[in-house]
């Protein structure tokens, strides 16, 4: 497996023994992410709600890569928790906290403890583009069929 080289800095009122981001299994595509109160509490979820939680981290992303914030499966079956912006980007010139946005699409509360795992983070590389317009794309099998065009 490739190893990508991640600079990470703790923010000042992080409780740090929660360790850096982790892969529970080897084969894990995704780093764990938890919730990291300045003062160790929680924070109760309305249904419906959405709130920006703390993990207690800034990232020095390589120029050419992102990370991918993803939600966590069994949060997302068992509470119907999920992440509003999935996946969401952080971009390697982004220098700021590192927050998760949390959303209860459940039908009673969610409290997010400090400690929490909270959703997952991938990276992947990021590719330059170089436009060439033409007057119209090229054919192929598809054609200009849209959604559901392929069949069930």
């Amino acid at each position: 497996m490739a190893e990508l080289a991640v600079r990470i800095a703790w923010l000042p009122d992080a409780d740090q023994t929660l360790g850096l981001p982790a892969r529970q299994t080897e084969g894990s595509a995704g780093f764990d992410l938890r919730a990291n109160f300045g003062d160790r509490g929680a924070v109760m979820l309305a249904p419906g709600e959405i709130t920006l939680i703390p993990t207690g981290l800034q990232l020095e992303i390589p120029p050419g890569f992102e990370a991918q914030v993803r939600p966590r499966s069994g949060l997302a079956l068992r509470h119907r928790i999920t992440l509003p912006n999935s996946p969401g980007t952080i971009d390697s010139d982004y220098r700021g906290p590192l927050g998760v946005i949390m959303h209860n699409g459940g039908a009673v509360p969610f409290t997010v403890n400090h400690g929490d795992r909270i959703a997952q983070m991938v990276f992947a590389p990021v590719l330059s583009v170089a436009w060439h317009v033409v007057a119209a794309p090229g054919k192929s099998d598809r054609g200009v069929g849209g959604f559901g065009s392929t069949g069930v």
